[in-house]
């Protein structure tokens, strides 16, 4: 897809395909790192923009670290999928600034998330603490 492609939002914030889905870029990284219990060796936290376009939704995944989603605009319905070795459907939040929307969730390190499309683009930011790497991140099977 060609920068042109994108949302607006999107071009505006200068944000890539997200493997899951939706759009993103990292926007923070913090130059101090914790060695987790297994050696390896991650920042502290890292921050992304993460926009869902209307009708957009990410797929089933997991990463290794907790998660907090923040609002900024619209309102994205976050759907918990347990931590079993596939997603099972569970409780839904929508992370938005709206009545009865939570301004902040946050997803332990481990459970199956997946976003829910909504009739009008959202936009939100991560941060995943320790910080979020390719190599902790899974994306489930078909279901």
């Amino acid at each position: 897809m060609s920068a042109d492609d994108r949302p607006p939002v999107a071009r505006s914030l200068d944000l890539a395909p997200h493997p899951e889905g939706g759009w993103y870029r990292q926007t923070w990284r913090s130059p101090v790192e914790v060695t987790l219990p297994d050696g390896r060796v991650r920042p502290t936290s890292t921050l992304i923009h993460f926009l869902l376009a209307a009708g957009e939704s990410s797929a089933w995944h997991r990463v290794g670290s907790d998660e907090v989603w923040l609002a900024h605009t619209g309102s994205v319905r976050l759907q918990d999928g347990g931590s079993a070795d596939q997603p099972v459907a569970g409780r839904e939040d929508v992370v938005g600034l709206g009545p009865g929307e939570a301004a902040q969730v946050v997803v332990p390190a481990g459970e199956w998330q997946r976003t829910l499309p909504g009739d009008a683009d959202a936009l939100v930011s991560c941060l995943v603490s320790p910080g979020f790497d390719f190599d902790d991140f899974e994306l489930a099977g078909p279901v």
